[in-house]
């Protein structure tokens, strides 16, 4: 028989639950979500840095992404990185990177099957840099969950001022940090 401590969290904390004997934490649905964008990190062809990206509406995952080199393309675990060996920081000169983001890739492969990504949430192990920010904004992305930072400090600016709201939550935290903007 089982029995279930399952009440709503409004914190996004995992819930315990009891089933027969045995005790196991649920996670809440951010957290079930980012661990999806984790494993679609896992993908990742980039030598600098791992990133995934899942978007969601109404607890329906809609398009999946992860940063690298696009279809057909060698990748730069083949060929080696660009932007490394000209010593370029992150969050700088984008147009050397040979990867699609995950943000993009995500929202190509919602457009490729005809999917309406507006007014969804995306969930991105890393916070979207510029360029992944205005396609995020065009496509009516309403919210954005992150689980890290990125030096990029006009992205935040665009998002705040078109009202993206930008949720950090950490792998392990079990509070929430909540952006600046909400959707107009």
């Amino acid at each position: 028989m089982r029995k279930s401590k399952n009440k709503k969290n409004q914190r996004g904390n995992k819930v315990k639950i009891k089933i027969g004997t045995q005790v196991r934490e649920r996670p809440s649905w951010d957290q079930y979500f980012m661990s999806i964008a984790r494993l679609a990190s896992t993908r990742s062809t980039c030598l600098r840095r791992q990133v995934g990206a899942v978007i969601v509406k109404e607890k329906k995952i809609l398009a999946t992404g992860y940063n690298g080199a696009p279809m057909g393309l060698k990748h730069c675990l083949d060929i080696g990185c660009l932007r490394e060996e000209l010593g370029i920081p992150s969050g700088e000169r984008h147009e050397l990177c040979r990867a699609t983001h995950a943000e993009q890739n995500a929202i190509v492969q919602a457009a490729t099957f005809g999917v309406s990504i507006k007014d969804s949430i995306i969930y991105s192990t890393t916070h979207p840099c510029i360029l992944c920010s205005k396609l995020l904004i065009n496509a009516g992305i309403s919210r954005i969950i992150i689980e890290d930072s990125y030096p990029d400090e006009m992205s935040r600016q665009m998002l705040d001022e078109a009202g993206v709201e930008i949720i950090i939550i950490g792998q392990d935290t079990k509070e929430r940090k909540r952006g600046e903007g909400k959707r107009k």
